[in-house]
């Protein structure tokens, strides 16, 4: 290589190490703020997973402080005063301060706060279903059409207790006395796929007693 070479070599090269201590002069504090804000990125996550920790464990630590009271009273008012910030985790603290009052036989206030949990919008819809299944199960005071009304709406295709509503709607109209209709209604629970073992039993057994003709085992 020739000293003319040489020398527009290390020109050349003085000229890129020029150019980039000037994209540093005048982007560097691009690059410096990206680092921070990585950094502080991360420190933001690992602090909101600590307080969501420290909140789930308080909510744990007062749930365990409820269950001690005297009475189921008493373990519900303990219950209610609890506040979680998860929407998710207040439901079930609902739920659980329901079978307290249950069990305190304040069945219409059981029936209120479950009522609470049904109608948040806010909750996915497993919760509010489920709440709304076990309102309807306890409120057997309301109107024939308005308890209807309830199973129907929870019984739609996709509903997550769709079975189970469908089951207490097949009940509620055996009680009324339309045994034909109860009949058809628990034999399509039967014949549907999603049906568990535990609740195929269950409605055979209903539909004996309804005087349904069952087929024997393994017949078509």
């Amino acid at each position: 290589m020739s000293n003319t070479d040489s020398f527009i070599d290390e020109v050349t090269e003085d000229l890129r190490r020029d150019r980039l201590f000037g994209y540093v002069r005048r982007y560097g504090w691009i690059a410096a703020l990206a680092v921070v804000a990585l950094v502080g990125g991360a420190a933001w996550t690992e602090w909101q997973k600590a307080q969501t920790t420290a909140a789930a464990q308080a909510a744990g630590d007062a749930v365990i402080d409820a269950s001690t009271g005297e009475d189921a009273a008493a373990r519900a008012a303990a219950l209610a005063s609890i506040t979680a910030a998860d929407p998710k985790l207040a439901a079930v603290l609902k739920q659980l301060q329901a079978v307290e009052l249950l069990d305190a036989d304040q069945r219409a206030d059981a029936v209120a706060v479950l009522q609470t949990i049904a109608q948040d919008g806010g909750l996915p819809r497993v919760y509010r279903d489920l709440a709304a299944l076990k309102a309807l199960t306890l409120a057997p005071e309301q109107d024939l059409d308005s308890q209807r009304l309830g199973y129907e709406a929870l019984a739609q295709p996709g509903a997550p207790f769709r079975l189970l509503a469908m089951e207490q709607l097949a009940y509620l109209e055996a009680g009324a006395g339309n045994t034909e209709a109860a009949r058809d209604g628990l034999q399509r629970i039967v014949e549907d796929a999603e049906t568990t073992a535990s609740q195929r039993q269950r409605i055979a057994d209903a539909l004996t007693a309804l005087g349904a003709v069952l087929p024997a085992d393994g017949a078509k």
